[in-house]
């Protein structure tokens, strides 16, 4: 029997039981994606700053969509370390923590450094162009937190896709969200952001051109510069 999620109904002098729209296969599953981008978003732009306590009913208002995805999209961003679910207390979004970050990069460079590998191995043509297109868009945008930030997320996805492993994109989807917010937010006081554009366009740009070697050094590059950023916050 299909799922079902109840539509509000007005009180017209008496009680009426709300109505039950079906839910068709699959739509709640996309439901839950759109739930998680749109809040992992809010959280890693700091529109839903740290220490911010949020309900589902807030959540489901801002974004337009159900309690019940916004509870799995919750349940998720929870298990990456974004927000902390208290029972009967509420829901908070995580603090930032530099030493945290700094072990977290410990883990994610090994994993990207696979991830780049793989992508630069098995992309395919449709998908070597859309490397090439994201490195033009982020060297146009050089000067544009927000819009490198989103271009970052389009790059991210597309090495996961092109990578086609599995148990890689499960160990970085894990990492990926504390990573983009801990960026936006020092990256005015401690980051080059034509410097971190440049570093990102190159490892596009190397898993468009197949190579593997190019693409891994690229990221050792990369995450050089991303440590040498966490480090500096903690003087900043």
């Amino acid at each position: 029997m299909p799922a079902t999620k109840k539509i509000a109904t007005k009180k017209l002098g008496r009680k009426i039981a709300p109505t039950e729209k079906p839910v068709l296969p699959g739509e709640e599953e996309t439901h839950v994606v759109q739930a998680y981008t749109q809040i992992e978003e809010m959280i890693a732009t700091l529109k839903l700053p740290p220490s911010q306590v949020v309900s589902e009913n807030m959540l489901a208002t801002m974004i337009g969509l159900g309690r019940t995805p916004v509870r799995e999209a919750l349940q998720q961003l929870a298990r990456e370390g974004l927000v902390v679910i208290m029972p009967r207390r509420g829901i908070v979004v995580a603090d930032i923590d530099v030493r945290k970050q700094l072990r977290l990069l410990e883990v994610r460079r090994c994993v990207e450094r696979c991830i780049v590998g793989l992508a630069a191995r098995r992309a395919n043509d449709e998908e070597r162009g859309r490397f090439l297109a994201i490195a033009g868009e982020m060297e146009a945008k050089r000067n544009d937190g927000k819009a490198f930030l989103v271009l970052d997320g389009c790059l991210n996805q597309l090495l996961l896709d092109a990578a086609r492993n599995e148990f890689a994109v499960s160990s970085m989807k894990i990492m990926q969200g504390m990573s983009r917010r801990f960026w936006f937010a020092h990256y005015e006081r401690a980051a080059n952001l034509s410097e971190t554009v440049k570093l990102h366009a190159a490892i596009a740009r190397a898993v468009a051109k197949g190579s593997e070697k190019e693409a891994v050094k690229a990221l050792d590059a990369l995450m050089e510069n991303v440590e040498a950023f966490t480090r500096a916050t903690l003087d900043s």
